[in-house]
């Protein structure tokens, strides 16, 4: 391979990664859109913002998936923790705002 093919590959696949991560935030952007709405009913039927059962299945789901896909479970386990973290503070932000 010359010098030029592999700054072209590079490029191509650059751009490629840089497409995923749009498609991953656009993915994330529905994700919170959809917990939103949980958040909402949570809050108009007086439900605790928090649901430790769901979010223990949802993270040993997603570590079995890790294992399908060859993934690092510890990494995906961290990220989901913290995906988790922001729908429930904005739970509890929609449930005082149903407060008021």
């Amino acid at each position: 391979m010359t010098a030029d093919s592999v700054a072209a590959e590079l490029l191509e696949i650059r751009g490629r990664i840089d497409q995923i991560d749009r498609d991953l935030l656009q993915l994330l952007a529905q994700r919170f859109d959809l917990t939103h709405h949980v958040g909402r009913l949570k809050a108009s039927n007086a439900l605790d913002p928090v649901d430790a059962g769901r979010e223990a299945q949802k993270l040993e789901a997603l570590r079995a998936l890790c294992a399908d896909n060859g993934l690092n479970p510890e990494l995906v386990t961290e990220i989901f923790i913290k995906i988790m973290a922001e729908a429930v503070r904005n739970h509890n932000q929609i449930r005082q705002q149903h407060r008021q």
